[in-house]
């Protein structure tokens, strides 16, 4: 367990060291670097737990297990990569004036203090340190939000606060109310908050106050996932803070928001022995599946666009985590993955298509193929991976998903081929004219850092031709955890 205090303890350092020197010309390099070290000590610590089993420090306050391993692996992953894009990208933003020496100081430190929160999420023991975990992630996203102090950008960064604040707000609630129903079980003190007691004392709960619990937590949490009609923050907050912010959002913050809401549907499920919990999340999660699908054909801007298309998906993940069979969670961890490496590649090329363009409006942004093919093309394949198109893995995560729906509740699955539709008209009508119209006059190449976006692509590729054995066992050890039985 030494590794996962290495784990804590880079961004930690990190965020005290950038917020000294976070606005040297040397600072996105370190930022690397921190996030590099961070992903030797998440593939050590997935290696340790391959060969010796979950794991539980001495004090109980951290838990390690084949779910959250496999998460902290991908958000260090997407954490580094988003880093060396944000680079040169920052450096960028303040050659042009959008932002000073103290902005970048207050940047750097707050992309490691977002990383350290987002670990500790996944790796704590404890609900309520995952509950001030994610609200630690939550004030560090707040700051990214309104880094360029605009007007616009101050707004939303409120927007974000209070909705999110009154959102975490009611998952306390459900956090105390799941602390009562242990401590008249376990009696009072620090063993009624720990996941892994609560877990194996789950059928001895009080299942009526467990239910209520459940519900705040899932409208707490579902705020941060950002489930409809809780989202209203994500597509403001995606539009007016920096682009690699917007990756890390989508890419991570939104998985481990859903980490925690099917970590307590675990608990819920094995106290009442129903299919309350799982319901509940199928109906948030189809109405946000298509709800964004429908928002998609409205949007002008091009990063609330695929703000949208995360909200989508995320709901096409919390129904399908819903259904609670092994394949359909299988199909959810799998889809988690393909999503996070396929959005925060979009909006990496997102960025460099609106510092193409000078501007976020999609109808000012034309013929990226003809100005720079990298940023079209780049972008172009992206929307077809989200989309959904073979053979890239959202098509495999999402098809998996269909054959769940299919076996579980075949009544559901013409509401997900609309959604579905929905979605992929809505992407290409906007996409199309920005990679292939005229080129508007005076819009000239810039220096552009693709191959991030190269990467996660060609990652998102090869999982949708085969997944590799070492996920695969672990996607198969998870749904075990998760549902009880193994995918057959």
């Amino acid at each position: 367990m030494s590794v996962v205090y290495l784990l804590l303890g880079i961004p930690l350092v990190g965020m005290a060291l950038l917020a000294l020197r976070g606005g040297s010309p040397g600072a996105g390099r370190l930022n690397s670097c921190f996030n590099g070290l961070a992903v030797v000590a998440a593939v050590w610590l997935g290696i340790d737990v391959w060969i010796n089993g979950p794991q539980l420090s001495s004090g109980r306050l951290l838990y390690i297990d084949s779910y959250n391993v496999y998460l902290v692996g991908l958000t260090a992953f997407v954490g580094l990569t988003t880093s060396i894009f944000s680079g040169p990208y920052m450096a960028h933003e303040r050659e042009i004036g959008r932002v000073t020496a103290r902005r970048l100081r207050l940047y750097y430190a707050m992309y490691q203090g977002f990383m350290l929160a987002m670990y500790l999420v996944l790796t704590t023991n404890n609900m309520g340190v995952m509950w001030v975990a994610m609200e630690g992630a939550t004030l560090a996203t707040v700051l990214l939000v309104s880094l360029y102090r605009t007007p616009e950008s101050v707004e939303a960064a409120w927007k974000y606060f209070i909705l999110c604040g009154v959102g975490i707000a009611q998952a306390l609630f459900g956090t105390v109310l799941l602390y009562f129903a242990a401590e008249q079980h376990l009696g009072v003190g620090g063993d009624a908050l720990l996941w892994t007691v609560l877990h194996d004392h789950a059928s001895e709960l009080d299942s009526a106050i467990l239910s209520l619990a459940f519900v705040f937590l899932l409208v707490g949490y579902g705020t941060k996932i950002g489930l409809v009609p809780l989202h209203q923050w994500l597509p403001d907050a995606h539009s007016e803070g920096p682009t690699p912010m917007s990756a890390i959002l989508s890419g991570l913050l939104l998985n481990d928001a859903l980490y925690a809401v099917v970590r307590c549907k675990m608990l819920v499920d094995g106290s009442l022995g129903t299919h309350l919990a799982g319901n509940l999340m199928m109906g948030f999660g189809l109405l946000s599946f298509l709800v964004a699908a429908l928002f998609l054909h409205r949007q002008t801007d091009i990063k609330r666009l695929f703000s949208y298309s995360s909200i989508e998906h995320m709901g096409l993940m919390t129904f399908a985590f819903g259904m609670g069979s092994p394949w359909a969670t299988f199909a959810a961890l799998f889809h988690m993955t393909t999503h996070s490496l396929t959005k925060s590649a979009i909006f990496v090329t997102v960025g460099h298509a609106a510092q193409l363009a000078g501007t976020q409006r999609m109808d000012k942004i034309r013929g990226l193929i003809l100005t720079q093919p990298t940023i079209g093309w780049s972008l172009i394949v992206g929307t077809v991976a989200i989309a959904g198109f073979p053979p890239f893995g959202v098509f495999a995560s999402e098809f998996l998903v269909l054959v769940a729906t299919m076996d579980d509740y075949p009544w559901l699955t013409p509401l997900l081929f609309l959604g579905i539709g929905l979605a992929f008209a809505g992407l290409f009508r906007h996409i199309q004219p920005m990679v292939y119209g005229d080129v508007p006059e005076g819009q000239k190449a810039i220096t552009a850092n693709l191959w991030p976006v190269m990467l996660h692509l060609l990652l998102v590729l090869w999982l949708g031709l085969s997944i590799p054995t070492f996920l695969g066992n672990w996607f198969n050890q998870a749904t075990q955890l998760i549902s009880g039985a193994w995918p057959q």
